[in-house]
């Protein structure tokens, strides 16, 4: 009798637990479901209608940084200083494969300490830019000082850097990223603006390395070190450098959001309105902490808001040189939009008057970037 109990029990005991995952349309031991809102859930929030999966398609050929730099790129000292900086993301890269992340036993100028992979990337910046004919001046974020790097006196570009953004995750193995802002001599840095850019770059390091560039007609993504079919050179080796993206567009509605600085919505009742704004319209959630990937996401899935506004108790930490200008040039380039979090004008007129300068952000799908000056610092 026991065992007969037992089994009976474990019998109810599976019938029960399938049915707690199933839509609740079905029924119970006959009886029917009260509701049907397991249903509605599961037709509005399964993983092919919330995660946004790629839907490139493979093509039979990819052309190569050359051949589109040729094309899209008028500029040959514009060029040349894109390949720079392409080179010293693939040096980032490489590095990044073998150093353990350990804390280095210094601090930046900020009073961080600073990982080895910080320290790491950071020079290989510099390297690149002391060994570039076309580069005058660079700056770090992790040493926010212009400093000349042009020993022959015929360098043309300030060079402003973030050599390895999220510091805070890149022990997890999460995606960091390196951005980088390119100013003409004609401007400089002091006193310009982030319109002035002639290009900028923000790599990803990922499962891959991917950067975009900014070219005379948009924005596009080159993947580094791939071996797609039908793009072996006759030697038998690949094109170092691959466009995987031409001229990205994004849209200007969106489902992702990516808020950073949350502890603002206590003090600013629009963003807490912003934020329940997107819970209760279903946004897909997509934020770790990294700016990179919070805002790379949107070339990717040609869609998304990031928005990191300020308050009295959450002052502004994103430096304008460094991090914003080079974003919002290549999200404006794509038909995206920036704010400045304070006026709502685009954070590519803002004036550069210090070198670790700080801003608020919202950037992303035009209609977005809109509520958000709008709702937050109601303009």
């Amino acid at each position: 009798l026991k065992l007969g109990t037992m089994r009976l029990f474990a019998a109810l005991l599976t019938i029960s637990s399938a049915a707690a995952f199933a839509p609740a349309s079905r029924t119970t031991f006959g009886i029917p479901a009260a509701t049907d809102t397991t249903s509605q859930l599961y037709g509005e929030y399964g993983a092919s209608s919330t995660s946004f999966y790629t839907t490139t398609e493979k093509q039979e050929s990819y052309e190569s940084l050359e051949a589109v730099l040729g094309a899209k790129c008028a500029d040959k000292k514009v060029r040349l200083v894109i390949k720079d900086m392409l080179d010293a993301c693939a040096d980032i890269t490489e590095a990044l494969r073998v150093a353990l992340v350990t804390v280095e036993g210094s601090e930046n100028t900020f009073g961080d300490a600073q990982l080895s992979v910080d320290v790491i990337a950071d020079n290989l910046m510099w390297d690149a830019c002391k060994d570039s004919p076309t580069i005058r001046e660079g700056a770090s974020e992790e040493d926010p000082e212009v400093r000349n790097t042009d020993e022959q006196g015929d360098g043309e570009y300030t060079v402003c850097w973030d050599p390895l953004d999220g510091s805070s995750i890149v022990d997890n193995n999460w995606a960091v990223g390196t951005m980088i802002g390119i100013w003409p001599k004609s401007t400089g840095l002091i006193g310009a603006t982030g319109r002035d850019q002639v290009t900028s770059l923000v790599a990803i390091y990922g499962p891959r390395t991917t950067v975009l560039v900014a070219l005379d007609d948009g924005t596009y993504e080159f993947s580094y070190g791939c071996t797609p079919d039908g793009c072996q050179l006759p030697d038998g080796s690949f094109e170092p450098w691959i466009c995987s993206r031409h001229k990205i567009q994004i849209q200007p509605d969106c489902k992702i959001f990516s808020p950073a600085n949350l502890r603002a919505a206590q003090d600013v009742p629009g963003y807490k309105r912003l934020i329940d704004y997107y819970m209760e319209e279903r946004f897909t959630l997509r934020y770790s902490g990294g700016l990179v990937p919070d805002v790379y996401q949107q070339f990717t899935k040609t869609q998304g808001i990031f928005s990191n506004p300020t308050s009295p108790t959450s002052p502004a930490k994103l430096r304008l040189a460094f991090e914003a200008a080079p974003f919002a040039l290549l999200v404006e380039k794509s038909g995206g939009k920036s704010s400045d979090g304070v006026t709502g004008g685009s954070i590519l007129d803002v004036q550069i008057n210090a070198v670790d300068q700080r801003t608020a952000l919202c950037i992303g799908s035009a209609n977005e970037v809109d509520r958000f000056n709008d709702w937050v610092i109601e303009k």
